[in-house]
């Protein structure tokens, strides 16, 4: 087992508690029994003509083999917040989430639009996986019991930890953070930051776990994971302290006005971008499962013409495709294509 150190600036304030639960910084979410009633009218008044992808996702099929062919520092998009990077030849994984639906049971809840590029099975050996909350779109217990042989640490914000734990992953492979705390693993450093979101995998323990965003550095490489959250002052100070990075993966999808303070709207992601001081930004926390009331494209076609208009250099890989975080390639609009496959098929059937 490789060195691992956790340390903490002494002027650097943690989570702040109340009554036995995290919370925010600049909020304190609360959703009234108003708003919860605004959400269930939203989910039958508002009509979706492609709440699922009417065509197929294209994935790149990964395996050890294609993986271990490169050797540049990349990443790769496995779904949702499931990010596959490679930093100085080790593996680090964010939110793996492997199962078919994004819930508590297998046989309801928000199903996936695509399979992941590789499976767990066929995954190398991982350093590192980064855990960003709790909830079950970040935090597939599956994917965890199923990797807890295959990676050497697990790094969490406070109490997630315990989850893990709890399922059978050794003790001594997991790590729990408090924000602006750092732990070194080898030539490894990661960093958890502040985010502005909330906790809980039931209905009776909000925020009794910690959320958190990533700062993931090694001697090469500065790189910035949201993990989920609305948008807030956090990313200006988190820009200033640990900018410039390479590459930002923000939060952009499952959003809507009537949830804006736990997740951002698209000219937020861009915003948070901008505060971050990224070079290249690659929108994540979309394109696998329906969580809102927008379109299925429509988190990457919105901050497209964003990010064109505030001249930010967007990356929209396919799932599976190899992003070079030192010369990202630019942006391609694979979804578009998805949606005219269906187009295409009713021309066919017409003639």
């Amino acid at each position: 087992m490789s060195a691992a150190i956790v340390t903490s600036c002494a002027t650097d304030k943690g989570a702040e508690q109340a009554k036995g639960k995290f919370v925010n910084t600049e909020i304190r979410y609360e959703p009234s029994m108003g708003n919860m009633w605004d959400i269930a009218k939203q989910y039958f008044v508002v009509k979706r003509e492609a709440a699922q992808p009417n065509g197929e996702i294209p994935v790149y099929k990964l395996s050890k083999e294609v993986l271990e062919s490169h050797s540049e520092d990349a990443i790769y998009r496995l779904g949702h917040s499931t990010i596959l990077m490679r930093l100085g030849g080790e593996y680090v994984m964010t939110d793996p989430v492997f199962s078919d639906r994004a819930s508590p049971v297998q046989w309801a809840g928000p199903k996936r639009f695509h399979q992941p590029p590789i499976s767990i099975d066929e995954l190398p050996d991982i350093k590192v996986v980064v855990i960003s909350h709790d909830h079950y779109d970040h935090l597939d217990k599956a994917a965890i019991k199923k990797l807890a042989n295959k990676v050497e640490h697990f790094v969490t914000p406070l109490k997630v930890g315990d989850y893990l734990i709890e399922w059978g992953v050794d003790s001594d492979k997991v790590t729990q953070l408090d924000w602006w705390q750092e732990k070194q693993i080898d030539d490894l450093k990661l960093v958890a930051t502040p985010a502005q979101h909330f906790s809980g995998r039931g209905l009776f323990n909000r925020d009794e776990t910690l959320w958190a965003s990533w700062v993931i550095q090694n001697e090469n490489t500065n790189l910035f994971f949201s993990g989920d959250g609305g948008y807030f002052e956090g990313f200006k100070e988190i820009g200033e302290r640990f900018g410039p990075f390479d590459l930002t993966m923000v939060e952009s999808g499952a959003y809507n006005e009537l949830w804006a303070d736990i997740h951002m709207l698209p000219e937020q992601s861009v915003q948070a971008h901008i505060d971050l001081k990224g070079k290249a930004m690659l929108p994540i926390h979309n394109g696998t499962f329906d969580l809102s009331m927008h379109e299925w494209y429509d988190p990457f076609e919105v901050i497209s013409e964003i990010a064109l208009e505030r001249n930010v250099h967007l990356v929209t890989p396919k799932f599976g495709e190899l992003v070079s975080i030192k010369e990202p390639q630019a942006s391609y609009a694979w979804w578009r294509d998805v949606e005219a496959e269906l187009s295409m098929k009713d021309l066919v059937l017409e003639k």
